[in-house]
């Protein structure tokens, strides 16, 4: 069985005439020009690649394909100093430009991207500085490369908990993960980054460097510039981990909750605890007509230390029970989330929804249990989908100031997660979106005393300014501010913009 809890992502003109000619029919022509003039600008190990190349496929390639950005060319830098080069011309020339880490994207306001597509997978460089506690990343470093890093050095630091996922992307929208109980969320941990603004300026962003592009990037970083290479904490590996994932047939969901929720006192679960991250899933293992509620606890120590934890969920009853002992290199691949897991699957519709609360409302859960079950016995097809519950640690992220960064959520305790998966094209689409709908309505009505809000990179792209950047009506006049002074043409506008594009791809 494939357990699924967590998942742990643009300047003015060519000539006119050529940007007609680049955005419009006569792409191998005037993709063969910018290879002449900006190859001649960038470095040697820069590879740029048109539609007619053998490789176009495999680098225009995305996570999901409900939408598709309209990418023309694809330039991977191969030095930092290669991305201001590209955004230069690209604003000189009228093109536009979009940075891209792994194609994870889950938003559909990607799709109104039309032109050259900055691929920085070549940039993934790892230093390892023990002296200060501390490594630079490349901007394109991607989850399993951390992973497999940091272990080498023994060192840990904070990243997402899907391996294939970029660490930067994640970060810039905050940064979720197995560290934030203790340090905090992927953002809280990065000491300065190398930031490539719209107009093609390279300057370092820290607390003491452009600080009010640190507030905003730290949360709403993709709307305000490309990061080619960062520097972020790191932390002594403490070797053994303990994880044991239980799975539960539905008359179990009421009492299961009530453990969660005392086990969570509002937000106070205890940092030996990365967390708890569970599933509404169908596996005929278990039955063959509702959905199994499979669950996975992550614990920071030895098995025998975790032990005695249990009882209270070994006293429910499960369907099956497994566990262990594993290293940290490891705690992904438990979550469902591991660099070969069915989760990392490229080309794929994803039909998502998310929502934050801090409780389990128990009676909310039961219905969104109930509709998954009506839902993939009127279309079996479905049975694929998983209604997911993250629930990290959160003492490192409430620690933060609130108003410290960009990121606005530091009171939502769990992270909800809806995820059908279909075919492209698929006949479905329209229904599984009015499945996610429900679910997070339902979500939503089960706090009412809170307004609905959005974790943006889990966002599809329909959601609130306000749910994904944060109620408070400074929050939003701040990063206004800011993108007139740092993007004044709104050129970095393709993910969960903070000014919408106007205009139609």
């Amino acid at each position: 069985m494939q357990l699924f809890f967590s998942l742990a992502a643009c300047a003015l003109a060519l000539a006119k005439p050529l940007t007609a000619q680049l955005l419009g029919t006569r792409d191998t022509l005037v993709s063969s020009q910018v290879q002449q003039e900006l190859g001649s600008l960038l470095s040697n190990n820069t590879t740029i690649i048109v539609p007619s190349d053998s490789d176009w496929a495999n680098v225009t390639e995305r996570y999901n394909t409900i939408v598709h950005p309209h990418v023309k060319l694809v330039i991977q830098p191969g030095e930092e100093s290669d991305v201001p080069k590209i955004v230069q011309y690209a604003n000189k020339h009228e093109i536009e430009f979009y940075a891209v880490n792994r194609g994870h994207a889950l938003t559909t306001s990607v799709g109104k991207f039309n032109g050259i597509e900055i691929d920085l997978r070549n940039l993934r460089d790892i230093h390892i500085n023990s002296d200060t506690m501390s490594a630079r990343f490349q901007g394109g470093v991607y989850g399993q490369e951390v992973l497999e890093a940091m272990a080498a050095a023994g060192y840990v630091t904070a990243t997402g908990t899907c391996s294939c996922v970029s660490t930067l992307g994640p970060a810039l929208g905050g940064g979720h993960g197995n560290q934030q109980g203790v340090h905090g969320l992927t953002s809280d941990g990065i000491l300065n980054m190398n930031v490539v603004l719209a107009n093609g300026t390279a300057i370092t962003v820290s607390n003491s460097s452009s600080s009010d592009l640190w507030w905003a990037m730290r949360g709403a970083g993709h709307n305000f510039g490309i990061v080619t290479s960062f520097e972020a904490k790191i932390y002594p590996d403490n070797k053994t981990y303990y994880y044991r994932t239980y799975e539960f047939t539905g008359d179990k969901l009421e009492p299961l909750f009530e453990e969660l929720n005392k086990m969570y006192g509002n937000g106070s679960l205890s940092t030996k605890w990365f967390g708890t991250f569970g599933s509404y899933i169908m596996d005929t293992a278990v039955s063959k007509t509702e959905a199994t509620i499979a669950w996975v606890f992550v614990y920071d120590g030895p098995q025998a230390e975790a032990e005695p934890l249990f009882k209270p969920f070994d006293s429910l009853g499960a369907a099956s029970l497994t566990g262990g002992n594993i290293p940290y290199i490891e705690i992904n691949d438990v979550l469902g989330g591991g660099l070969n897991s069915t989760l990392c699957t490229p080309n794929q519709t994803h039909v998502v929804g998310t929502a934050g609360l801090q409780v389990y409302n128990i009676t909310t859960e039961r219905q969104i249990y109930d509709l998954y079950n009506r839902k993939v016995a009127e279309h079996p097809e479905l049975g694929s989908t998983r209604v997911v519950h993250e629930g990290y640690a959160v003492e490192g992220v409430r620690k933060i100031p609130a108003e410290d960064s960009a990121y606005p959520l530091r009171d939502d305790y769990l992270l909800m997660y809806f995820d059908t998966t279909l075919a492209p094209d698929s006949a479905f689409e329209d229904f599984a979106k009015a499945w996610a709908r429900d679910t997070v309505n339902l979500w939503n009505a089960g706090q009412p005393e809170r307004k609905p809000t959005a974790y943006v990179n889990y966002a599809a792209g329909y959601e609130s300014l306000q749910a994904m950047y944060g109620y408070e009506p400074w929050r939003l006049e701040r990063l206004r501010n800011l993108k007139a002074k740092y993007d004044p043409n709104n050129r970095f506008a393709y993910y969960n913009p903070i000014i919408p594009l106007t205009k139609n791809p």
